[in-house]
């Protein structure tokens, strides 16, 4: 997310939120007495009357509350609360407020309701998104958006944070050049949509509310926002940005790609925010699409909380989309109208009153967001306290705790992408003296990507080697760039000499960002030079570590027999060093999975990224996209990822048949078969016609058949009907990760709903359950089994 606004006005925007700061107490030890809206006290100094304020009766409900909340506002005191930077209302003793911090992989600097300095120094920096979701641990995703939130709470007792974070970031990584792939989880939508819940659930829950039943009560430990909705996965690419992008897509693709995400999100996270995108969808810019914000977000999904637009996106459809020649006033009137509640920019603040006023929307309008913005903030405690949260502090953040959770998360989401003839792990007996080589042989930025915050420390690639041989250090490329090879002879020579090689290379955000796209998949500079020379006069075995977010074509180093093994640490976080360390040297045992397929080079010569559509358009010559549209070659495939160890699964019993009764008002559907033989005489049912309760499960024994304990991730895949014509290869419908030792075995059961694993989405965009015999794999190997449903009626 970037401003659209000079240096200036950002300056000011952070002067005026160090004020908001100002209503917390912080002694010189760094212990804090949070303050709240409705603190009689407060009230006091302020020489006003807390009872005459029924916003403030906390036992009435919060509905009846935030409407005398609304009701006591002027319309320019209610137009002044419309921005990230809310004003507040000082007759009513309603503070001042920002909306606007993040928290991607921990508390970040981005934005300016979070600062850090000599009280708070830095928060916990986990592994950017792309890596952690790696680990395919459901578990461990809410454990780090639980820590995250804990670090939020803390830095906001402290007077250093705010209670509303625009993250997770869950667009689906279409393209291996977009920028912005590390900041997401990958490119399967329903990977991507646990990834949300869990790390929303982590980040809002509040222990014991977790299922309250008025979800417009529930209480808030942060309020976590979704983004950026919806298709939005162009940034910067050859002269198209995303300020001026429009996303053609199809409404299969919506519905079956770019939409399920956010639903998964706010279904089943449960999140108090969404975030609409800069681009255009079919030329209406997102933040003004009525269908996508009112109808689909608050009406299908019942949103509980509030719409925000990416920074300045209403100026953005003004000026650079140019949509329908708005005025500053009619782009207000239909942003509101089509229900964006906040703007994170000034076009709210400085135009809502007179768009009010040229009657262009009504005032009722502006009431129904601040309603909704005031239910998330009381939900969070800003008007009543957090009991619970009053005594985290300084002591919460950096915690040691927390930083072994980042290291963990590290080592979990690491990917082992070569192994010949099991050179890893290396044996710290034996392997005395390593030569760390590359750009990023003692990488620290680099390793937390964006929307990182201040880490509590850097562990870079040379510390944690350290920690196991003695290291000889030699960069090969002054950065990633490697626009010279100058010093690619001292880090050759540095391998003639040592018992083995560490060679870190691959990207950085001078490569891939917001707002910077590749052109290409590979190595940047003098890079690969870099690692075929330092390979071929090694003295002994040479490892190389790619940090990046998105593919490389590193097919040389695959087929490199000097290179014996290949490891993916995506950016690893504060902790990185620590966590590449343990793996090489067998602390670890890697279980990563790709969550993201990686292409060949000429894979991106075929199509421009600005063609949106999943499947392959053969007008065009153009292939189809990730693993679920994709049947070409690979480099290294979606779900990838070798251990130190062999793991075998053993069938036990799975659901054979599944039988749906249908009654008189649930009728059959045609689909496009491949042939007409191929014709049932009950094709499909709607998934919204059914009741959808059939359910088929497995047992599986995962079983350890090596000599090293390891984690095995066991994702699990739906094929169609083959005769369904134009529907995805396979598709991801469950995943678990499982700890087994040496030698032992553990056994897991799966249970799916037929509607929500075996549906598929047709080229009208509905969703249907489809006849026929389904097939069911586990992993990428060779199991599977079918699975025949019919329709009885």
């Amino acid at each position: 997310m970037a401003k659209v606004v000079s240096s200036l006005l950002c300056l000011i925007s952070l002067s005026i939120a160090l004020l908001v700061f100002s209503t917390n107490a912080v002694d010189a030890n760094g212990s804090s007495s949070p303050v709240f809206v409705c603190d009689p006290g407060r009230f006091s100094k302020l020489g006003l009357q807390m009872s005459s304020f029924l916003f403030c009766d906390s036992s009435l409900p919060y509905s009846i509350r935030v409407k005398d909340l609304v009701s006591r506002m002027t319309l320019d005191e209610k137009v002044q609360q419309l921005g990230d930077f809310a004003h507040g209302v000082p007759r009513l003793g309603l503070p001042q407020y920002e909306w606007w911090s993040e928290a991607l992989h921990g508390v970040s600097n981005v934005g300016p309701g979070t600062h850090f300095d000599d009280v708070v120094p830095g928060a916990t920096s986990f592994p950017t998104v792309i890596l952690t979701t790696a680990s395919f641990n459901e578990s461990l995703w809410k454990k780090i958006g639980r820590a995250v939130s804990t670090e939020a709470r803390a830095m906001y007792n402290l007077g250093r944070g705010g209670l509303t974070y625009w993250s997770p970031n869950i667009n689906v990584a279409r393209d291996p050049r977009w920028g912005r792939i590390t900041e997401t989880p990958g490119e399967d939508p329903f990977v991507v949509g646990r990834y949300a819940v869990n790390y929303v659930r982590g980040l809002q829950d509040v222990e014991g509310h977790e299922n309250a039943t008025d979800l417009n009560s529930r209480p808030l430990k942060v309020s976590s926002c979704c983004k950026h909705y919806a298709a939005y996965d162009v940034d910067n690419w050859k002269g198209v940005d995303r300020y001026h992008f429009d996303a053609r897509v199809t409404e299969q693709d919506m519905e079956e790609t770019f939409l399920r995400p956010f639903e998964m999100c706010v279904k089943e996270g449960d999140a108090s925010s969404v975030m609409c995108s800069y681009n255009r969808v079919n030329g209406i810019p997102s933040c003004a699409d009525p269908k996508l914000l009112n109808q689909t977000v608050r009406g299908e999904w019942d949103l509980h909380g509030y719409i925000v637009a990416d920074c300045d996106s209403i100026q953005v459809m003004v000026d650079n989309h140019k949509f329908l020649s708005d005025s500053k006033e009619d782009a207000v009137a239909q942003t509101l109208k089509a229900g964006l509640d906040l703007d994170c920019g000034q076009y709210y603040t400085n135009f809502t009153g007179n768009a009010v006023q040229q009657g262009k929307v009504k005032e009722t309008d502006i009431d129904k967001s601040l309603k909704y913005l005031y239910t998330v903030l009381m939900r969070l405690g800003f008007f009543d306290g957090s009991p619970q949260y009053v005594s985290l502090g300084k002591q919460d953040i950096c915690s040691d705790e927390n930083i072994e959770l980042a290291a963990e998360a590290a080592r979990e989401g690491i990917v082992l992408l070569k192994n010949d003839q099991n050179t890893l792990p290396l044996n710290s007996a034996k392997v005395k003296t390593v030569a760390v080589v590359g750009p990023h042989a003692n990488a620290t930025v680099a390793m937390i990507g964006n929307y990182a915050g201040i880490p509590c420390r850097y562990m870079s690639p040379i510390a944690g080697f350290s920690g196991y041989a003695n290291v000889t250090y030699k960069t090969g490329c002054d950065d990633v760039a490697c626009k010279s090879n100058n010093s690619i002879f001292a880090a050759s020579e540095a391998a003639k000499t040592t018992d083995a090689t560490i060679i870190l290379a691959g990207l950085d955000l001078s490569v891939e960002a917001e707002s910077l796209d590749r052109e290409d998949l590979w190595l940047p500079g003098y890079q690969t030079q870099l690692i075929n020379q330092v390979a071929e006069v090694a003295k002994g075995p040479v490892i190389l570590v790619i940090m990046s977010a998105g593919g490389v074509d590193i097919a040389f180093a695959e087929t490199n027999t000097n290179i014996k093994a290949i490891l993916w640490a995506g950016y690893p976080g504060e902790e990185g060093g620590r966590a590449i360390a343990d793996v090489v040297f067998g602390k670890f045992n890697p279980g990563g999975r790709l969550p993201i397929t990686w292409y060949n080079g000429d894979y991106v010569q075929m199509l421009p990224l600005t063609s949106m559509p999943l499947r392959p358009i053969d007008s065009l010559g153009y292939p189809g996209r990730t693993y679920k549209f994709y049947n070409g070659p690979t480099l290294y495939p979606f779900g990838y990822g070798l251990s130190y160890t062999q793991f075998k699964y053993n069938l036990l019993s799975f659901t054979k048949t599944i039988h749906v009764n249908l009654n008189k008002l649930q009728h059959c559907r045609n689909l496009n078969y491949t042939s007409d033989a191929s014709k049932t005489r009950c094709p499909g049912v709607l998934v919204n016609d059914l009741r959808c309760d059939d359910y088929f499960e497995f047992k599986v024994d995962v079983q350890n058949v090596g000599s090293t304990d390891g984690s095995d991730v066991v994702i699990v895949y739906s094929k169609p009907p083959a005769e369904i014509a134009a529907t995805y290869i396979k598709q991801v419908i469950g995943f678990q990760r499982v700890f087994v030792r040496a030698g032992r075995n553990k056994r897991i059961k799966f249970v799916f709903n037929a509607c929500k694993s075996l549906n598929i989405v047709d080229y009208a965009a509905n969703t249907l359950l489809p006849a026929g015999e389904h097939t069911i794999f586990i992993g990428n190997g060779g199991v599977s089994f079918p699975i025949h449903l019919n329709f009885n009626y």
